[in-house]
């Protein structure tokens, strides 16, 4: 029998994502983040994200679809997971609270050099250094409304 772990809010504290989960929202190996369309149609994009204690954080670049989607509706859904691990994700349901310039571009640099290993820049490194005269990046911040960790690849109970 798989284990499984839903967080949820409980009143007067917070949402948190559990412990044993942490490493699949700081830079997990695959996240898809799904925002609504105009029509209400869900467009799921893999992103790059981590947490800071509060908030998820993904990236984009203002005027892509992402961007415009969650500008109009902040209800948002974020899948992490490992494919080595595939009975083991997370899954955040959360909304935007803020969307904005200032510091994305270094919350990119910093995304980028924690995906790579080493310190490099995303405009340059990741991506022809030529985008950054086209491309505005936008640092999302997203809370967590609800949260369900899922671990299948471990027991439960007496064997």
């Amino acid at each position: 029998m798989a284990q499984s772990v839903v967080a949820g809010l409980v009143q007067g504290e917070r949402l948190r994502v559990p412990a044993s989960h942490l490493d699949l929202v700081e830079c997990p190996p695959v996240a898809a983040l799904t925002t609504l369309m105009p029509d209400g149609s869900p467009q799921t994009s893999v992103v790059w994200c981590d947490f800071d204690g509060t908030f998820v954080r993904v990236s984009t670049m203002r005027g892509f679809r992402k961007e415009r989607n969650m500008r109009a509706d902040p209800r948002v859904t974020l899948l992490c997971y490992d494919p080595a691990q595939p009975l083991r994700y997370l899954e955040v349901r959360g909304r935007v609270e803020e969307m904005t310039l200032e510091g994305a571009l270094e919350h990119l640099d910093a995304l980028a050099s924690k995906y790579a290993g080493r310190p490099i820049r995303y405009f340059g490194e990741c991506i022809p250094a030529h985008f950054a005269e086209t491309e505005t990046p936008v640092l999302c911040r997203i809370r967590p409304v609800h949260v369900v960790a899922l671990d299948a690849t471990r027991p439960v109970g007496p064997a």
